[in-house]
């Protein structure tokens, strides 16, 4: 891998800057973490493509492109800039955050129950919150990952969601991460932490998005921890700009007889990579993971899912499904890790394709890595284009060629977004979805 040798390279720099701006409570507990994590990335430096991990993903343009860190203050858009992000029709906490930093004048967080925390991450880390001393940077592992290693010393600010034990939070609680670029190519590293307490219950989604129309590099990281019989009901959406780069870890870690469901829909971006950790550390743990990625022009995802099964009778799921038009890429990566003493394992992943054109391209790598020999595990890929049959079948009906595509088309994602139990999260991505299509509008009047 390339090594990032030169101490004038702008990350560090940035580093350097930060470090100085950095107060005293911050001093004493989380920056050794931080000079941790910038002297692993300093070693690791960007992937290659001669990294196993990386191999069909470029990101050399992002490596030589010099980014400058976003200001929010100067550049925090409108309340009417970030509507088209939004969604409504039941009591949503929202936490808006502009180019990584908290914009309290857009958020709204007076819905939320008693026993729930949800704020910026930069004054938790500031007033010494335990929750936070216990859990930041402890599960998503940067010694191994460049850009997590990134995220970790360079974090001004993000999210932080705690919900007490037993407490069940009603409506979804909403983290809007907005990067504002014009001028100068920008880079934010936001963060968020989502702890739920035994017994608890709490809906997450993330969107991630630019206002603008220039360069942007965004570099997220999220830990969710859920404890002892918690439920969480997670949501990534990525929204990014064609000129994006959009990096995004996300690692849940589960203990005993916990439940979390996380879906990530990409909808946009010029070059994507979701990845995406689950570790069931506890007995009975389920985890359901699925995705959905629309792609066009020379749009780029790269969705990699490692779940390890560390503990007995535990379940999983996986199922991540991409419609790809024009010359666009995509790469699924999965692996399920059943360890040696997670017997009665039942784990399942698939990933499904289909290519709206001769020059789109999707690479899939399902993967099964069992120690254990009382298990049932399954994995499997498809790669295919629009059902021919199917489209004369509806041809016969009196449907056009068009409409019977676009008809087969939105059947085909619309299965991943029947899983979204937010009604009008799941009404936001459907209109989103028609709108892809030809004749979208006639197919929502028909819906």
């Amino acid at each position: 891998m390339l090594k990032m040798m030169d101490k004038k390279d702008p990350f560090l720099c940035q580093f350097d800057q930060l470090e100085k701006s950095l107060v005293s409570v911050e001093r004493c507990w989380f920056l050794p973490t931080r000079k941790s994590a910038i002297a692993r990335f300093a070693e690791l430096g960007f992937p290659t493509t001669r990294h196993e991990e990386w191999q069909h993903t470029n990101v050399t343009p992002m490596a030589r492109t010099e980014f400058a860190s976003g200001d929010s203050h100067e550049a925090a858009p409108a309340a009417e800039q970030i509507g088209d992000f939004l969604f409504d029709g039941q009591e949503v906490s929202r936490l808006v955050f502009v180019n990584g930093r908290f914009a309290e004048r857009l958020s709204r967080c007076s819905s939320l129950p008693s026993g729930v925390t949800a704020g910026s991450l930069a004054a938790e880390i500031g007033s010494m919150e335990p929750t936070v001393q216990a859990h930041l940077a402890r599960h998503a592992g940067y010694q191994d990952e460049a850009f997590a290693a990134l995220n970790t010393a360079l974090v001004q600010d993000g999210a932080f969601v705690h919900v007490a034990k037993g407490t069940i939070v009603e409506g979804p609680i909403h983290l809007l991460f907005i990067t504002t670029a014009d001028d100068h190519a920008l880079v934010c590293h936001p963060r968020a932490l989502i702890v739920a307490e035994a017994g608890s219950q709490v809906t997450i989604v993330e969107t991630y998005a630019g206002v603008g129309s220039g360069q942007y590099f965004t570099n997220a990281v999220t830990e969710v921890v859920a404890k002892d019989n918690a439920v969480i009901d997670h949501y990534k959406i990525v929204r990014e700009g064609h000129q994006a780069f959009h990096i995004g870890t996300l690692h849940l870690h589960q203990f005993r007889d916990s439940n979390v469901s996380s879906h990530t829909v990409t909808m946009s971006g010029g070059l994507v990579r979701n990845d995406i950790t689950a570790i069931l550390d506890g007995e009975g743990c389920d985890c359901t993971l699925n995705g959905l990625y629309m792609l066009n022009g020379d749009d780029h995802v790269d969705n990699h899912l490692r779940v390890e099964h560390a503990k007995p009778h535990c379940n999983s799921r996986e199922c991540f499904k991409g419609v790809l038009d024009d010359r666009s890429c995509s790469v699924f990566s999965g692996r399920i890790i059943v360890h040696k003493n997670a017997q009665k394992t039942d784990a399942k992943q698939a990933n499904m394709n289909l290519l709206l054109s001769d020059e789109a391209l999707a690479n899939s790598k399902p993967q099964l890595e069992i120690l254990a020999d009382d298990v049932k595990c399954t994995h499997g890929a498809t790669i295919g284009q629009v059902d021919a049959d199917a489209v004369f079948y509806l041809r016969s009906r009196g449907i056009s060629e068009e409409a019977a595509r676009s008809l087969l088309i939105y059947a085909f994602a619309k299965e991943s977004l029947d899983c979204v139990r937010v009604p009008a999260l799941k009404a936001q991505l459907e209109k989103m979805l028609l709108g892809r299509l030809p004749h979208g509008d006639l197919l929502q009047e028909a819906s």
